[in-house]
């Protein structure tokens, strides 16, 4: 039976880390890194994020080993450290750089104007009007084709009509609604 302690055992892994004991270190990843993984996906919020941070902690884990002085910190404290620290440098880097806040005023708004605005919503709901003198399923395959973008074969199966009958329903109503917008 072993007189050491879980944190004893984590220490002389590291210990051994430093001295370039892969079989050392293999043990130390199988110990610890569902923990480290906890701690990197706790402040990425990310997955893939999490699992690519975490192969970089043991990384400089390996790398960083001999820093450990065993007294001063718990191995597992030191451990989270890195690992904590890597992910909070990640946090930073995804982050942009903050300009000036008086750029900002530069830039221009992308969206309508106030008559655009007023154009648009006046123009959806002729559209809307017009759409709604047609019968209610050759609407609803004009706004499948045309706004959630469907194709005329997802329509007709949709529909359960004929391909043709679907080119048939469509160039009739848009032939409808053409002259509904133009009266």
């Amino acid at each position: 039976m072993s007189t050491t302690t879980p944190s004893q055992d984590i220490a002389d892994l590291i210990a051994r880390c430093a001295l370039r004991d892969r079989a050392a270190f293999r043990v130390l990843y199988e110990r610890t890194s569902a923990k480290l993984f906890g701690v990197t996906l706790r402040i990425l919020k990310d997955r893939s994020e999490a699992e690519e941070a975490i192969q970089e902690v043991y990384v400089k884990i390996w790398q960083r080993a001999d820093r450990y002085v065993a007294g001063n910190t718990s191995p597992i404290s030191w451990l989270v450290a890195v690992a904590r620290n890597h992910a909070l440098d990640m946090l930073r880097a995804r982050r942009p750089v903050a300009d000036d806040i008086d750029v900002a005023l530069e830039i221009p708004d992308a969206g309508p104007n106030p008559e655009r605005a007023a154009a648009d919503s006046e123009d959806r709901g002729r559209i809307e009007h017009c759409l709604g003198t047609l019968e209610p399923d050759r609407a609803d395959a004009v706004r499948g084709a045309y706004l959630d973008g469907y194709s005329y074969e997802e329509l007709a199966t949709r529909f359960a009509v004929p391909l043709n009958t679907m080119r048939t329903w469509l160039r009739r109503s848009l032939i409808k609604l053409k002259d509904c917008l133009t009266t």
